[in-house]
């Protein structure tokens, strides 16, 4: 029963969150993930690292899905790039168990994430938002 109340909380939470809060949640859950890898890495749990690699691969390849280039083709080519040099660079950290590789993953995504952090809440403020569908 509470598992049903939580996942109807989480339905709720979904649907009536804007497509900026739902984009800064993904980033953090992701740099929460690239941070446990690199950590995991360092202190040579190499399985639980690869397991967070694997959620953060999960993470950017929908980042990289949800690019819509009709709306803005410059800004999404960049983004795919971006995000594609994430997923391999993160695939051969994973495969060497290399700290260093997933650094050079949060090089390149901090300043997105920054980026989106000022963004959403301006957006929010002058009413561009939407909700999520």
């Amino acid at each position: 029963m509470l598992q049903n109340a939580a996942a109807r909380y989480e339905q709720v939470k979904v649907t009536t969150t804007s497509k900026g809060e739902l984009l800064l949640a993904l980033y953090r859950g992701l740099f929460r993930f690239l941070n446990g890898a690199r950590a995991c890495f360092e202190q040579g749990k190499s399985a639980q690292g690869r397991e967070l690699i694997s959620k953060a691969h999960a993470v950017i390849t929908e980042l990289q899905i949800a690019l819509d280039p009709d709306q803005s083709p410059g800004l999404c080519g960049n983004l795919y790039g971006v995000y594609d040099f994430s997923l391999v660079t993160l695939r051969e950290a994973s495969l060497r168990a290399d700290a260093s590789k997933v650094e050079e993953v949060l090089q390149v995504l901090t300043p997105l994430k920054e980026a989106w952090e000022k963004a959403v809440p301006e957006a929010a403020r002058q009413g561009i938002c939407h909700r999520a569908e």
